[in-house]
């Protein structure tokens, strides 16, 4: 099997979803906040000395004795930087991930998606994911600027994206490479409201920081329909092998986009300077009872029972 997807594929089932698709198409030009907001973020609203950059709580971190005894600058540096690597890390997933996929959706490397309502719904969303990448990239020099930030850590290779590109590299055929990159933007489509949420809410950091995931996860609302829809489209015309993949590595991509980085955390304490970066990043780990900083898959479950492989798919959403 090589080149494009659809060389080998299943033909006997119908199409799925179009009414969903062109209710989120025709609603594009009211919500899109590219169009209905773009001046609100363009002129931010003052920082507030006293709020947080990111919420504390997300630190997983930070009720760590040592992390705690370290001085309030230290402390608020990491807090600061932990910010930059979120910014850095949607950053990477849009432009490294989303975006090539949604590139090879519209140039018809997966099958089942010549239809024009999905190939506009599509071209939207690609939109709106290049506009993401500018709010953050945004985000992250607004923050350097009135954090007198000069140098940082290295952000540009998150957790996500490292293990993609671990199994891509494993993988001889092109259609193996391509399905993945669909998988981890479908997982992460669907589920990435559940982690701007996190922060759209927050009332302890700063406004406009909570508006940057505000904005984001409106944006999403709709993509997660849409690619949910597209890989139901997709799905039902892969061949057995195609479906097979899928299947044995939704588990990984699930876990990889719900990861606490703990490969870039020591480096944050160690760059504000807080000393034993190893002991309180090994604690952490041994005292929690998940690697994963998003824990809430709900859309992907739910993916899942309208594919009907449910029975197939080797990860406990109950228990997580």
């Amino acid at each position: 099997m090589t080149g494009r997807m659809d060389e080998q594929i299943l033909h006997s089932e119908p199409e799925v979803g179009p009414s969903t698709l062109r209710r989120i198409v025709a609603a594009w030009p009211r919500r899109a906040t590219i169009r209905t907001d773009m001046a609100g973020f363009m002129e931010p609203a003052p920082y507030a000395e006293d709020l947080d950059d990111y919420p504390a709580h997300l630190i997983p971190f930070g009720g760590h004795p040592r992390f705690a005894e370290a001085p309030e600058a230290k402390r608020r540096l990491v807090n600061t930087l932990a910010w930059q690597a979120f910014n850095a890390r949607v950053i990477a997933a849009e432009e490294h991930v989303a975006n090539p996929t949604f590139e090879m959706l519209a140039h018809g490397v997966f099958p089942g998606v010549d239809r024009y309502e999905v190939k506009e719904a599509i071209q939207q969303s690609h939109i709106d994911e290049v506009w993401h990448t500018y709010m953050h990239m945004t985000a992250m020099k607004r923050t350097e600027e009135a954090r007198g930030l000069t140098t940082e850590p290295d952000y540009s290779h998150p957790v996500t994206n490292r293990r993609l590109h671990r199994l891509s590299a494993e993988r001889s055929e092109k259609w193996e490479r391509d399905l993945l990159f669909l998988l981890w933007t479908v997982v992460g489509e669907v589920s990435i409201n559940n982690f701007l949420e996190l922060l759209a809410r927050d009332r302890t950091i700063q406004p406009m920081h909570a508006l940057v995931a505000r904005l984001h996860a409106r944006d999403e609302a709709a993509h997660g329909p849409i690619l949910a829809e597209v890989m139901k489209d997709v799905f039902v015309h892969l061949n057995k092998e195609q479906r097979e993949l899928f299947i044995r590595t939704l588990p990984e991509a699930i876990v990889a986009f719900g990861a606490e980085d703990y490969k870039l955390w020591p480096e944050i304490l160690s760059f504000a300077g807080v000393g034993h970066a190893d002991e309180i990043i090994a604690d952490t780990r041994r005292s929690s009872d998940s690697e994963l900083l998003l824990t809430d898959f709900s859309t992907v479950e739910r993916l899942v029972c309208d594919l009907e492989i449910e029975d197939r798919v080797d990860y406990d959403f109950a228990r997580r």
